[in-house]
């Protein structure tokens, strides 16, 4: 962590992020997944879940529910775009996405958006919670969705992976 009184894994100094990344985000996903095939893109998501974002993992195993939350405020405060609430509930943290800022800059700009952008939300969100001691499930997509973090164990249903796009 760059500066250990924020959540986020990065110091960065303007208000928001740049938007035009979701270019390469969609572009790299494509190229991934054309070259290497689905499982590689993956285990790439995952990997990167588990030991990019480790430090970001740390604090909340460190500080349970109340770090998760903390980070998804601090991330979509910094995303330009985005209509997004995050909620601390009894057992939980519940993110509704009402606006997906990456899907909404991506459809502004035009651009062919890989059928399978937002399943990187869930296989990210599973391998963070799963280093970090929680579960993840993902419901809706498309520019709209529900992620939920609770303690490992919980009586959460499974994603279905299928019906996020």
């Amino acid at each position: 962590m760059n500066d250990p009184g924020s959540p986020l894994p990065y110091r960065d100094t303007k208000p928001h992020g740049a938007a035009d990344f979701y270019f390469a985000i969609n572009a790299t996903f494509r190229f991934i997944e054309g070259k290497f095939g689905r499982e590689r893109w993956i285990a790439y998501l995952r990997d990167l879940g588990r030991r990019y974002f480790e430090p970001v993992n740390a604090r909340w195993r460190a500080g349970g529910l109340a770090e998760v939350a903390a980070y998804w405020r601090a991330f979509f405060a910094a995303e330009p775009g985005g209509e997004v609430e995050v909620r601390e509930e009894a057992g939980g943290v519940r993110i509704d996405v009402r606006r997906c800022p990456a899907i909404a800059h991506l459809r502004q700009a035009g651009r062919d958006i890989v059928p399978f952008f937002c399943e990187h939300c869930h296989h990210l969100g599973v391998a963070r919670a799963a280093a970090s001691g929680f579960v993840f499930r993902l419901e809706g997509g498309n520019g709209s969705c529900v992620h939920r973090y609770e303690p490992a164990g919980a009586d959460l249903p499974p994603s279905v992976i299928r019906e996020v796009r």
